[in-house]
């Protein structure tokens, strides 16, 4: 058992960790509104058949609903906008401002009503995070456009990680199928659905040259929708029953690491000093936040991934 799960973790560590070097080769020809939109169409559905034909009971309207808000927040408002970041941005850039994702929950959650107040391990952590994203976004990897340094891309970024963690927040107290994978199934439909509609509103059909869809942006669909949005979920479904909580969670430092690894060997991006000591600093960040004792909470039956995943 030991064996399998650390065989299941390294496997989620590199799929989950290269999904961003795979989004970006996807949008370099196809839009990236409607590359997420197919992407989670056509595993959600998969998944969904699966899961229903294994015999997982048919969910119910209110959870359904609930299933596919937790899918615009996560998938449309997360997903897209890291999709469409990645048309300007270095993946392991974009990583690296994804894991910022622990920072906005807490601080979202700390100024809801009834909220968890944060103890100083958390003030620190949420200090230092952000402080790291500010030595990223001023690095000069992947954020600058023709005309000089462009803030739009990063900012969409933190706006991606922030709307992922309300999502994510939302999705622990929502009424939810009792089977995860059927649950995260909905999801993928529903912001399927999202992202089509956000594609038709910004023209993105009519950018859509299927004749013109390099090799490399086909494959990294595909990657997406075989290893991210099938392989990944399962693995770490099988994981959360099988393995402790603490040791899954690793995958939240240890994927931006794979994340820049990819992106400098076969996406050829820019890697410095300063992005590496940014890398540091975030994930030493989250880090110190999980080693407060209020963030050791039993976790939602499906704990967030990451907006990429």
């Amino acid at each position: 058992m030991r064996t399998k799960v650390w065989l299941a973790l390294v496997a989620l560590y590199i799929v989950w960790g290269s999904t961003y070097l795979a989004i970006r080769f996807a949008v370099e020809t196809i839009p990236p509104f409607l590359m997420a939109g197919a992407r989670f169409l056509i595993a959600g559905t998969i998944l969904y058949a699966w899961r229903r034909s294994a015999g997982d009971p048919a969910p119910t309207p209110r959870q359904w609903r609930s299933a596919i808000v937790v899918g615009l927040l996560l998938l449309l408002g997360g997903n897209g906008l890291v999709s469409w970041a990645e048309q300007h941005v270095a993946s392991g850039i974009a990583a690296l401002m994804v894991a910022s994702s622990p920072l906005w929950m807490v601080l979202i959650d700390a100024l809801r009503p009834n909220g968890t107040r944060p103890d100083w391990k958390i003030i620190l952590g949420l200090l230092i995070g952000f402080g790291g994203i500010a030595l990223l976004v001023t690095s000069s990897g992947g954020t600058s456009s023709e005309g000089g340094f462009d803030i739009v891309p990063p900012a969409v970024l933190l706006l991606a990680a922030l709307i992922w963690s309300y999502g994510s927040l939302y999705a622990r107290d929502a009424d939810m199928p009792q089977s995860s994978l059927l649950g995260t199934s909905i999801e993928m439909l529903g912001g399927a659905a999202g992202l089509f509609l956000v594609g038709t509103f910004t023209g993105e059909w009519q950018q859509l040259r299927m004749a013109y869809v390099s090799p490399s942006s086909a494959l990294g669909l595909a990657y997406l929708v075989i290893f991210g949005s099938l392989v990944g979920f399962v693995s770490y479904s099988w994981l959360l029953r099988n393995a402790p909580i603490p040791l899954v969670s690793t995958y939240a430092y240890v994927n931006p690491v794979v994340a820049i690894f990819f992106g400098a060997w076969l996406g050829s991006e820019l890697l410095t000093a300063r992005i590496i000591i940014s890398a540091l600093v975030i994930i030493g960040s989250v880090v110190v936040i999980n080693l407060s004792k209020q963030t050791k909470m039993p976790p939602r039956q499906e704990p967030a991934t990451s907006p990429a995943d």
